[in-house]
């Protein structure tokens, strides 16, 4: 079975909302159709409704069972006007320009997730990155002790030999270009974690480089085995069950007879199913290479650090990925409280 066949099976059994801010996109609209045909939970799209209908008829969607909210008239919309004017950088914005903004469909999906009137976000589909992240970023409470948003991606190789039957978890591609040494450090803690929450595998996280086990004295090696040292602190400190080594090479990390002549103590090395790119260049252009030249499935990005769960999708999307970042999401909501038990208790507003 294929893994987001697999994530499609679980979720049907705790079907979940998903909110789509870009609900006169034909791609989403058929995505949502999909999502809703496959009894996977109840896809809510953002938009005019009249622009929303159109747009389906155009496309012969049926949007019957497709929930549709215009954040002009929504219920919802006053109050989430005064809750964005307690945030502290909204606080000196009058009420017409916070209306304003609560009615770009990106804030008010943010507002939505954080409030519970949604389980998970799936955006981007037609906007630049920095359009969906903003709102989420300021509109959505962070994790205890993460600073920074970054984000994942589950990539489905055809040979079964590598990760977990093929599947493994590429990290930060799409976010953060230059990591810190605590960035690196807290993207490989949340990826460990999405990675057992998503596959049920322990994760076994590598820390890529240049460079295996000290192999090459650069800053550059240096850096990722000291946010190597400092990720297995941090999980340890979390009490959170995973393998994290580095730093060490592509191949070390993959491949078993390789890693016994490099890394012969590591417990990581040979049989990776997390990888930790140094920077964005590295797994941004690895992501697309596996996808393009290998034939991998790639469902991304989906984002860390976030106390709900949330999607950026690539401008390229095609209806079946965002259907499946969809489904994933909505896989993380079944137990995203269980995951981060720091974030239970009632839903506020992010405090900046």
């Amino acid at each position: 079975m294929k893994f987001i066949e697999s994530v499609f099976e679980k979720l049907k059994r705790h079907p979940k909302r998903i909110v789509f801010p870009e609900g006169t996109e034909p791609r989403v609209l058929q995505a949502a159709a999909r999502f809703v045909k496959l009894q996977l939970g109840a896809p809510i799209v953002l938009g005019k409704k009249e622009e929303v209908l159109l747009a389906a008829a155009r496309h012969s969607i049926n949007v019957d069972r497709i929930g549709i909210i215009d954040p002009a008239t929504a219920d919802d919309l006053p109050v989430f006007c005064e809750r964005l004017e307690k945030l502290k950088r909204y606080r000196n914005f009058g009420k017409t320009e916070t209306r304003e903004i609560m009615l770009n469909p990106n804030y008010f999906a943010a507002m939505m997730i954080q409030n519970g009137q949604a389980d998970a976000l799936v955006g981007g589909a037609s906007v630049y990155p920095g359009t969906l992240l903003r709102p989420l970023i300021q509109l959505v409470k962070p994790l205890p002790g993460v600073e920074t948003i970054s984000s994942c991606m589950i990539v489905q190789v055809p040979n079964k030999n590598y990760g977990d039957h093929g599947v493994l978890v590429f990290a930060d591609c799409a976010v953060i270009p230059e990591p810190t040494v605590d960035q690196l450090a807290n993207i490989a803690v949340q990826t460990g974690k999405i990675c057992r929450q998503l596959t049920g595998a322990p994760a076994r996280v590598a820390m890529l480089s240049y460079s295996t086990k000290g192999s090459s004295k650069t800053a550059a090696a240096e850096k990722v085995a000291a946010a190597t040292a400092l990720a297995k602190q941090k999980a340890d400190a979390e009490k959170i069950e995973m393998e994290i080594d580095g730093e060490m090479q592509a191949d070390t990390a993959l491949l078993t007879q390789l890693a016994e002549r490099k890394a012969p103590t590591s417990r990581v090395a040979g049989k990776a199913n997390v990888l930790i790119f140094p920077d964005l260049n590295a797994g941004n252009i690895a992501a697309k290479l596996v996808q393009y030249l290998a034939g991998a499935d790639v469902y991304g990005q989906i984002l860390l650090g976030l106390s709900k769960p949330a999607a950026d999708m690539s401008r390229g999307a095609s209806p079946e990925d965002i259907l499946s970042v969809a489904a994933i999401v909505g896989l993380q909501a079944i137990e995203y409280r269980k995951l981060y038990p720091q974030t239970n208790g009632d839903d506020v507003v992010a405090a900046g």
